[in-house]
């Protein structure tokens, strides 16, 4: 008989403590065990930066298989927000405006969409917490909780891979995360749109590389 270890056990407990206090429980396939060597990148615009006042107003998610970005695989959506207006700087960011998503997707359509594309698989962005912040937000009231899979952040993994690079006592400080010096650094090709989907894409691009150049892959 297979004996779990502590950690395993306290997983395994936290795992049945969340389903058991699950909102709805159509969404249960979100604990299953991922599928192998499988992620889902994600980008979300917003009407403004507020993870407490502002909304989702565009969605992008592809498929990464192994080595592979799946574009064929792909979630892109414009949801309608509920109330909130745009901010001036959102819009010079993003370019969406109030006219543009005014017959988008019901936001609670729109993340259970979101839920159903991702699954149990890891997901991988950039400045994710910002991105999940919001989606928590939203699926809360639904599911009583957020969601449950991990998290994969390029910048963290691009600093870690600079890092290894700097000679002895050099400040790691210093190390540029801005996204296009990342995709420079790593000889990958910036899109010439900024929205959700490019922006997923980028971020998926830079995961796939900087796993081969951590070992990892």
């Amino acid at each position: 008989m297979t004996t779990l270890s502590p950690l395993h056990w306290l997983r395994a407990l936290k795992r049945e403590w969340l389903l058991y206090h699950l909102g709805d429980e159509r969404f249960r396939f979100m604990w299953d065990p991922p599928p192998p060597n499988e992620w889902v990148t994600l980008d979300c615009e917003t009407t403004g930066l507020n993870v407490h006042r502002d909304e989702i107003i565009s969605i992008g998610a592809v498929r990464i298989v192994g080595d592979r970005l799946l574009t064929s695989e792909r979630l892109e959506l414009l949801v309608r927000p509920s109330k909130r207006r745009m901010s001036a700087d959102s819009v010079r960011v993003h370019g969406l405006r109030e006219r543009d998503v005014e017959e988008g997707m019901d936001p609670d359509e729109a993340l259970m969409a979101l839920m159903r594309f991702i699954g149990s698989r890891p997901i991988v962005g950039y400045y994710l917490e910002f991105d999940v912040a919001m989606i928590d937000r939203a699926i809360f009231p639904r599911l009583g909780m957020g969601l449950p899979q991990p998290k994969i952040e390029v910048s963290a993994m691009f600093y870690d891979w600079r890092r290894r690079q700097l000679p002895p006592y050099h400040e790691a400080a210093q190390i540029d995360l801005r996204f296009a010096t990342m995709m420079k650094a790593l000889d990958l090709p910036m899109e010439a749109v900024h929205d959700a989907l490019s922006d997923a894409v980028m971020a998926g691009l830079m995961f796939i590389k900087l796993r081969h150049l951590l070992g990892e892959a």
